[in-house]
């Protein structure tokens, strides 16, 4: 899958997905007939610079950040008010913040945002 989302273009990632069904059609003939489905969705992406691209399909630390307050939260029964919930995560944002290590060059693809949108975001990072 990875050759697919990685590919230069449409027409490159159109090729790998031929060649994703035609190895792995027969095992897994709903994940071709899916991307197939909605390619007309999927060809835009391509578009994008590899910087952008990469910050739309990696959603790992997200999700790592997620998964973290999840458990933080999961194992108190209640909270006595909103002030004690705020503070419960604050701490374990802090917490997470130490082992977090960022995927992504953040100011190469703030940059490429900043081209395609930008009347959208303001011109400097703080």
């Amino acid at each position: 899958m990875r050759a697919i989302y990685r590919a230069e273009t449409g027409e490159i990632a159109e090729q790998r997905l031929a060649e994703f069904e035609a190895e792995w059609g027969k095992k897994y003939p709903a994940i071709g007939l899916t991307w197939r489905r909605a390619w007309n969705e999927v060809v835009p992406f391509f578009a994008y610079p590899p910087e952008v691209r990469r910050m739309i399909y990696t959603t790992n630390a997200i999700e790592s950040l997620h998964r973290g307050l999840r458990k933080i939260i999961k194992t108190r029964g209640a909270f006595p008010n909103d002030e004690a919930a705020m503070k419960l995560l604050y701490l374990a944002l802090r917490n997470i913040g130490v082992h977090w290590k960022p995927a992504i060059e953040w100011r190469a693809a703030y940059a490429q945002f900043t081209i395609f949108f930008s009347d959208r975001l303001p011109t400097t990072i703080r």
